[in-house]
């Protein structure tokens, strides 16, 4: 079955950098479109950065020049590096598997805190 366990959360001061990890398994993982996704405390889920099979990328304005998405195909990871993190970046991070099923698959969430 598909499974996404992320791995990587934690808590950093403000200015700090964290990385993120997504472990894909039970799907072929190069063939699909990867994305990191994250809801804050009483905020709806928003997309952060998302990858194409063609490593095209895409992120939120609020990160761009910030983080980073990549994708290492023979390992079936995705990661996100996020530099300069602020305390606006505090929230539960998912990474995504669209194009399977009805609804595509959600990972259980990895918590980041950016606080001094």
């Amino acid at each position: 079955q598909v499974q996404l366990v992320e791995s990587g959360g934690g808590l950093v001061q403000p200015g700090g950098s964290l990385r993120l990890s997504c472990a894909a398994s039970g799907f072929t993982f190069s063939r699909y479109t990867m994305s990191w996704h994250r809801q804050a405390p009483g905020k709806g889920r928003e997309l952060v950065a998302g990858i194409t099979t063609a490593g095209a990328t895409t992120y939120a304005d609020s990160v761009k020049g910030r983080f980073t998405i990549s994708r290492d195909n023979a390992k079936n990871t995705v990661n996100l590096q996020m530099n300069n993190l602020k305390p606006e970046d505090t929230a539960v991070y998912y990474c995504y598997v669209s194009g399977i099923g009805l609804t595509g698959y959600w990972g259980q969430g990895t918590q980041v805190t950016v606080s001094s």
